[in-house]
């Protein structure tokens, strides 16, 4: 048994063999967990839901630290005596899937636009069924003790199934409403977002001050004047006052335009010359303008279309000059307009080093057009009252506290929620509308007839379910929501542990659509772990060439020595600085276990674990020690301060057992006073083994190892020790 002790630990050797055997024994399935079984005393559960990782390519570091984490929550639960549930599973991902998937339709030379949606569908479920056994392997080498039986993918059918019904009650209840609205829209991936998935980057763009009749309105969107609508000032700025009703003819180059002059709060008069043009069509601010004056001014005249490019001949068909722009796009078309402005003597002065925020695609940085769509919307004020009244009454806390100030700041400004996305990779809408009448029918399937006027012609919506709708269910869907027997006995879940930078995307969301549906909270804690960067603070990136791959570092260095590197340090919502160099110190670490384990169970091979010797004062006070350190690191596991419960049983196990507890019992091993000699080795046994027991949540695959040497264990497996 000790044999494999006389060469250096090689995890390599043992990771794979030890996870087999945490597998077949069956504890991940907390119903196989011995203390499930007693009869007098029903154990206290423990659930966590996994977020499930985007099943499209392989993990990154953040995956790693909260599957870390989540393994440590859940082994050192199961140690205390829980029956514990951890469930693991896997996003179909939405639009990220499908734009990973461009990427390879694009190298083949072909583009998604061409391939007929049936089979573009089936050729990404292919894709993603391929990638998501890549990452499940990944996950066990992590060491993940999750019930990989009741293993959750946001595209099997019941969750499909529950997902649309959850849109169908809401709809009936007036929650989900279609709507025509001005969205979020990407020209180059076609489909319309949220507002939670727009990036912000802040550049200087020249500030254009147009002649508009007899005021000057400034804008950085020239190309927009064939829509406006209207010219507005703030109604106490006295420069505008005797103008505010009044009707201006306007020269767009291309036609004249007759606009009202309204009044309106939202116009800053320091900015530009405190006039300026509305184009509900294609700016937000201006459509809210124009809903607050619908009685006085024309509604929204769409002059850009969804490719990005100009599209003015159908609304001025008389204009020789329209054409001129016709098709162009935006920056081309701008470029063209200020020349032709200048020479039309409408230009008043040009500022280039106007500084302002432009919205942007979060994936492929193209420029957001605002669009007008009919989208599916869910009316968020009714969903995010109760769950900020279940932060406030502390039935939800979050770790750390201060981000439940941005929670609720955030919730209390909370606009409607467009779930429609314009791609084929998702959960389609059950939504069906009429070709003749364009009655909406919301039904799961396909209705015979339209109700409205008996028509035949009926077409389900082609748009699919923003995959932050779906996942938005996720506990109480993973846990057979509302009739299993797993939800009945685990909801709701206790931790959702998940990065700081998810934390509108979706714990509100699940938060607001778990009260909804269940009407209950689906969790007691978050957990909202710092994002991992580089060991200079830069976030990692490919175009960096900072990225560390986890799977690289743990075929390299192990994943306790991974697991360590990434908790350590990591106090919830800070970000923390990550290298290479510290998963080589915590490998060290690992070693340092190692030998220290060779060490005292070779001077156990002569031990008699029947009777417990005679202890020296010395020796009691070691273990009483012991007994202190264990007082500590359990209080700040129950605190959720992972990070310095690792640190404080690593310094303890290096730095008080190795290097002092070892060296001073040393001479009464090697001596001839027996007693001191068994004094000795029984507190070398009762250290090593419970050290292994507290290092387990952090260091799993080392510990189980050294644990089935020990002649002093007690159970089965280490997963299932008590604490």
């Amino acid at each position: 048994m000790l044999e494999k002790f006389n060469k250096p630990y090689n995890s390599k050797e043992v990771e794979e063999k030890i996870y087999k055997s945490w597998e077949d024994s069956g504890y991940f399935n907390p119903d196989n967990l011995p203390f499930s079984k007693t009869k007098n005393q029903k154990p206290k559960t423990f659930s966590i839901i996994m977020p499930p990782p985007n099943a499209n390519g392989s993990l990154h570091l953040g995956h790693a630290l909260a599957i870390g984490l989540e393994d440590v929550i859940i082994r050192y639960k199961r140690m205390r005596g829980f029956k514990t549930l951890w469930i693991p599973g896997a996003d179909h991902a939405g639009f990220e899937t499908q734009i990973v998937y461009d990427k390879v339709i694009e190298k083949e030379g072909r583009n998604r636009f061409e391939i007929p949606r049936e089979k573009l569908f089936q050729e990404i479920l292919d894709f993603t069924n391929k990638n998501k056994k890549i990452m499940e392997s990944q996950v066990r080498r992590l060491g993940a003790s999750c019930d990989w039986k009741r293993e959750k993918f946001t595209l099997d059918s019941d969750i499909i199934s529950k997902t649309q019904d959850a849109f169908i009650d809401l709809y009936q209840k007036g929650m989900i409403y279609r709507g025509t609205r001005l969205v979020h829209w990407c020209p180059k991936h076609q489909t319309g977002f949220s507002d939670l998935e727009i990036d912000h980057e802040e550049r200087r763009d020249s500030l254009y001050y147009i002649k508009y009749g007899s005021i000057i309105v400034a804008t950085v969107r020239p190309e927009t004047i064939f829509g406006d609508t209207a010219v507005a000032v703030n109604p106490k700025d006295k420069r505008y006052k005797s103008l505010i009703g009044k009707e201006i003819e306007v020269d767009v180059v291309i036609s004249k335009l007759k606009l009202k002059i309204i009044a309106d709060k939202i116009v800053d008069p320091q900015f530009g010359t405190g006039a300026v043009k509305i184009t509900p069509a294609h700016d937000f601010n201006d459509y809210e303008t124009w809903q607050r004056h619908k009685n006085e001014i024309d509604g929204p005249r769409e002059v850009i279309n969804k490719y990005g490019k100009m599209d003015l001949v159908r609304h001025f068909p008389e204009s020789i000059e329209a054409k001129k722009y016709e098709g162009l796009k935006v920056l081309e078309a701008r470029k063209l307009i200020v020349e032709d402005l200048v020479k039309k003597g409408l230009m008043e002065k040009i500022d280039e080093t106007y500084q302002h925020n432009i919205a942007r695609c979060y994936k492929c940085n193209t420029a957001i057009e605002p669009k007008l769509m009919s989208q599916w919307f869910v009316k968020m004020e009714p969903l995010a009252k109760p769950a900020i009244n279940a932060v406030k009454a502390g039935k939800i806390k979050f770790i750390p506290e201060r981000f439940k100030k941005i929670y609720f700041h955030w919730l209390k400004n909370i606009r409607d929620w467009n779930i429609s996305r314009q791609i084929v990779w998702g959960i389609q809408i059950p939504a069906w509308q009429c070709q003749d009448c364009s009655f909406w029918i919301i039904n799961k399937s396909n209705p015979i007839k339209c109700p409205q006027c008996g028509s035949g012609k009926v077409e389900q919506d082609k748009d699919v379910f923003d995959t932050w709708f779906s996942s938005g269910q996720w506990p109480p869907l993973t846990l057979g929501y509302p009739d299993g027997a797993d939800y009945k006995n685990f909801y709701p879940t206790d931790v959702m542990e998940t990065g700081w930078d998810i934390l509108f995307f979706w714990v509100a969301r699940m938060i607001m659509l778990g009260l909804y549906r269940t009407k209950k909270i689906p969790f007691k804690y978050v957990y909202l772990h710092g994002l991992v960067r580089d060991q200079f603070k830069q976030k990692m990136s490919k175009s960096k060439g900072n990225v560390i791959n986890p799977i690289d570092m743990v075929e390299k260095y192990g994943s306790d020595a991974l697991r360590m590197a990434l908790i350590i340090g990591n106090t919830p919502g800070t970000d923390s600085a990550f290298s290479e160099e510290k998963i080589r110190g915590y490998r060290n670490f690992a070693n340092k276990i190692w030998q220290a384990s060779r060490f005292v169970l070779i001077n156990l091979e002569n031990f008699d674990f029947k009777s417990k010797p005679k202890l020296s004062a010395a020796d009691k006070k070691k273990l009483n020690e012991l007994v202190k350190i264990k007082k500590d690191i359990s209080k700040l596991m129950e605190s959720f301060k992972f990070y310095a419960a690792s640190e404080k049983i690593y310094h303890y196990f290096w730095h008080v057992f190795c290097d002092k507890i070892i060296e001073e019992i040393k001479p009464h091993l090697i001596g001839k006073d027996e007693q001191s000699k068994r004094s000795a080795q029984y507190v070398l046994s009762e250290i090593l083994k419970e050290s292994v027991k507290i290092l387990h949540p952090f260091m799993p695959f080392i510990t189980e190892e050294i644990y089935q040497s020990l002649p002093n264990k007690e159970k089965e497996l280490l997963m299932i020790e008590n604490y």
